[in-house]
C-alpha cells in the first residue's frame, strides 16, 4: 500500500518536472527570436557589430602584452637599433626589435579578435609573419569596475596602436617616458584610450562615459590649486612650442619637457602640468589613447585651431595642426593663444 502510494505520487511530480522543461524551452526559443532588436543592442552576436567591453578588454590586455615585449627586449639589450629617419625637426627616429615585437602582439591580437575593424599601428610597415603570436582572452576585466556591454557597428570603428612611444628615449634607458598604447574611436570620435607604462607596470585606461581604470582615477586629483601654468612641451619635438609658451603665458609660465604623448597626457591628468602645448605634426597613434582619457575626466584635446581631431579611418593618420590638451581652462588657454596669433599676424603685415 505504502510502495503504491509512492509510484502513485512520484508520477505527477515527473509530468510537472517534463511540463517546467518545456515551458522553460519555449520560454528561450520565443524570446531568442524576439530578442535583436533589444538584446542586439547590446551584444555583439550580429558579426558586423562589435562589443565594445569586448574591445575595451581586449586593448588593455594588448597594452600590457606589448608592454611585456617592450621589457624583454630592454632586459635582453638586444635593441637592434635601426634608424627610420630624421623627423622635422632634424632628429633621429630609431626603431627597435622592441617596437616590432610590440607591435605584432597587439596588432595580430587585437586583429584576430576584431578582424572586420579597421586598426592602424604605427609600425605596420612590420611583417610579423614569423612571430608567435598570443590569444586575447576579451572576457575577463582583472579589476572591479563595471563595464557594460554595448555593440556597434565594426564599420564605424578605428583602433589606433601605438606599440612603443618614446622609443628614442628607449634607446637611451629613459624608461619613465615609455608607453604602449591602444585606442578605440567610434565614428571618429575617440572613446576607449589605454596607456600602459611597462617599467612601472602601471595600466591608465578609461571608456568615455562608462569606467575608467583603478590606478587612472587614483592618478587624478579631486582638487586642484590655482598655479602659475606649467606647459609641457616635447623635449625633442619642441618645433618653436618653447617660444610660443613663452610668448603666449608670459614670464611666469614653467615649461615641463618631457618625452612620449602618452607620458605627457598623463602629467596633465596627475595635475603635474597645466597643459599639454605641440606645434608640430603628430601622428594620430600617439593622441588617440590621451585624447579619449582626458575626454573622460571632463578634459579637452583640440588642435591649435581649436578643432576637434577626427580619428576615422578615411583620415590622415597625421594631425599636422599642433594640438592643446588640457583638463581645465581649455577655453582660457585657446583665447590667449588667439589674440597672440592675431598680435603676431599683426606684426608681420
Amino acid at each position: 500500500m505504502n510502495g503504491r502510494s509512492i509510484r502513485i505520487n512520484r508520477v505527477p511530480a515527473t509530468i510537472t518536472a517534463i511540463l517546467l522543461t518545456l515551458i522553460l524551452v519555449y520560454f528561450l526559443n520565443f524570446h531568442q527570436e524576439e530578442r535583436p532588436a533589444i538584446y542586439g543592442m547590446l551584444r555583439s552576436d550580429n558579426p558586423n557589430r562589435v562589443n565594445l567591453r569586448k574591445m575595451l578588454i581586449a586593448a588593455i590586455q594588448a597594452a600590457q602584452r606589448g608592454g611585456m615585449e617592450v621589457l624583454g627586449v630592454a632586459r635582453s639589450r638586444q635593441l637592434k637599433e635601426r634608424s627610420k629617419g630624421k623627423t622635422d625637426e632634424g632628429v633621429n627616429d630609431p626603431f627597435t626589435d622592441a617596437d616590432a615585437r610590440s607591435h605584432c602582439v597587439m596588432k595580430q591580437g587585437l586583429q584576430r579578435i576584431f578582424p572586420r575593424v579597421m586598426i592602424f599601428s604605427e609600425e605596420d610597415k612590420e611583417h610579423c609573419l614569423d612571430f608567435n603570436s598570443f590569444d586575447l582572452d576579451p572576457t575577463v576585466l582583472h579589476e572591479t569596475a563595471r563595464v557594460p556591454d554595448v555593440a556597434v557597428n565594426a564599420q564605424d570603428v578605428t583602433v589606433w596602436v601605438d606599440p612603443l612611444d618614446a622609443t628614442k628615449e628607449f634607446t637611451e634607458e629613459l624608461y619613465e617616458y615609455v608607453t604602449t598604447m591602444v585606442c578605440v574611436a567610434v565614428s571618429g570620435r575617440p572613446i576607449i584610450g589605454v596607456i600602459h607604462s611597462p617599467f612601472n607596470g602601471q595600466t591608465a585606461w578609461a571608456w568615455v562615459g562608462n569606467s575608467m581604470s583603478e590606478y587612472l582615477a587614483g592618478l587624478h586629483p579631486t582638487k586642484h590649486e590655482e598655479n602659475d601654468p606649467i606647459i609641457t612641451v616635447s623635449r625633442s619635438h619642441t618645433a618653436g612650442a618653447k617660444d610660443l609658451a613663452r610668448n603666449v603665458f608670459g614670464d611666469k609660465v614653467q615649461l615641463l619637457t618631457a618625452a612620449g604623448a602618452g607620458y605627457k597626457v598623463l602629467q596633465v591628468v596627475a595635475n603635474n602640468a597645466s597643459a599639454y602645448l605641440h606645434t608640430s605634426k603628430i601622428k594620430k597613434w600617439d593622441i588617440c589613447a590621451g585624447d579619449a582619457i582626458l575626454h573622460a575626466l571632463g578634459g579637452t584635446m583640440t588642435t591649435l585651431d581649436d578643432q576637434m581631431i577626427d580619428y576615422g579611418p578615411q583620415e590622415s593618420p597625421v594631425n599636422t595642426k599642433g594640438l592643446l590638451a588640457t583638463l581645465e581652462k581649455h577655453a582660457e588657454y585657446m583665447d590667449l593663444l588667439g589674440k597672440y596669433r592675431d598680435t603676431h599676424q599683426t606684426k608681420q603685415r
